[in-house]
């Protein structure tokens, strides 16, 4: 039993490391939240903030990433889905992307809460 859920985990470390590497060499846009999450946790861990604090602001750096992903998958699936360009798939996309947008804002209100109190 713990042979095979420790098979498991790798394997979905395996599969997960793939995804990562796969939208790194193709989606410009992790790349660009990533690099926003560089200064963004560094200054989080140089500041005299609190611990709650420091775990807020590197959480939601995770999360914006997470997103990401998340958007770039419905964006892979909804262009096999409708080669057609429909004003669905668009909305679907526009979408996923508001989500990443939405994340990147509760970053942002949070460093404002943490920085101004």
């Amino acid at each position: 039993m713990l042979r095979r859920e420790w098979e498991r985990l790798r394997n979905r470390c395996i599969w997960s490391w793939a995804g990562w590497r796969r939208a790194w060499a193709e989606e410009p846009s992790l790349k660009f939240w990533t690099c926003m999450n560089i200064p963004s946790a560094a200054l989080a861990l140089w500041l005299p903030l609190t611990r709650s604090e420091t775990m807020i602001i590197l959480m939601g750096g995770v999360l914006i990433l997470a997103a990401e992903l998340l958007n770039t998958g419905i964006e892979r699936v909804v262009d096999i889905a409708d080669s057609t360009r429909s004003d669905q798939a668009r909305d679907a996309k526009d979408m996923a992307s508001a989500g990443v947008a939405l994340s990147a804002i509760a970053v942002g209100v949070a460093w404002v809460v943490v920085l101004v109190g």
